[in-house]
């Protein structure tokens, strides 16, 4: 128990330096190459920052741990809008572009509609059973790509990159070589830190179903809040917001789709609630 918990401890450190790793790489490759910080954001650091949740979900699914892939995906948004963007802008007042309020918010909340939609099947269809089909998978794959489409529009507009911070430009071998050592650290800090949590919340009798909805969903989105809150303190505040936004759209565009095509998933409409909140 005592293991677990010094382990738990050293995964928030090695969480907190890759988070500091990719941002200051993500940051110079911007920087360098005139691309908006927003839309660095909302691809490499989201993506990067996602990859916890894409492998807690498949696995969870594999074991036929349905909810818990579920859970982790909708708690995770819950929490990276609800917490990791309160933090962020406890640490430093975050300034929303056009844009974002414009477009990328509206996108985040059309995930969460068009999800609620497709996994309803019962009420929507009349079909047996709630599930996230591969149609449906496919279905989020076609958002996914427009956004993607957006985000290269947006990359593309250099007369976004206005936002007013330092940020150190480095050579692209070191800020690649920042780039994926941080993205390394924070899939190996986030797992650390989820195993070892588990270990803890059943030493406690926590249930799965609890684990699944709260402990993974927080630990998996850990990566997010070390990466939005070093770029708050930094003031790269595009990268703190287009993190948070983007890992949500990526989450429901990307990670479910993604898990729906390999294994179909049953849904449990408990879980609607969750997702209204979303």
């Amino acid at each position: 128990m005592l293991l677990a918990i010094i382990l738990l401890l050293v995964g928030f450190a090695i969480l907190i330096k890759g988070a500091d790793f990719l941002v200051s790489g993500s940051s110079s490759i911007a920087k360098k190459f005139n691309i908006s910080n927003i839309a660095i954001g909302l691809t490499v650091v989201a993506l990067g920052t996602s990859t916890p949740e894409l492998l807690v979900s498949i696995t969870s699914s594999l074991k036929g741990y349905n909810s818990a892939a579920f859970g982790n995906v909708i708690g995770s948004n819950n929490f990276n809008l609800l917490f990791i963007l309160g933090i962020a802008g406890l640490i430093y007042p975050l300034a929303i572009q056009r844009n974002t309020v414009k477009y990328e918010v509206p996108f985040s909340l059309l995930a969460a509609g068009v999800v609620l939609f497709l996994v309803n099947d019962q009420f929507i269809l009349g079909s047996d059973e709630n599930q996230l089909s591969r149609l449906d998978s496919i279905i989020l794959l076609f958002f996914f790509s427009l956004f993607m489409l957006y985000v290269f529009r947006t990359m593309s507009n250099a007369s976004d990159f206005d936002q007013e911070s330092e940020i150190k430009v480095m050579s692209n071998p070191a800020s690649i070589g920042l780039i994926i050592l941080g993205l390394v650290m924070l899939v190996g800090g986030g797992t650390l830190v989820v195993d070892n949590a588990i270990i803890v919340a059943e030493n406690y009798g926590l249930s799965k179903r609890l684990i699944g909805l709260t402990i993974l969903a927080i630990g998996t989105s850990l990566p997010e809040l070390a990466t939005s809150a070093v770029a708050a303190y930094k003031r790269n505040t595009d990268i703190a917001i287009g993190n948070v936004i983007g890992s949500n759209i990526f989450n429901v565009f990307f990670i479910l789709p993604i898990t729906g095509l390999i294994k179909p998933m049953s849904f449990d409409t408990a879980m609607n609630f969750d997702l209204g909140i979303l």
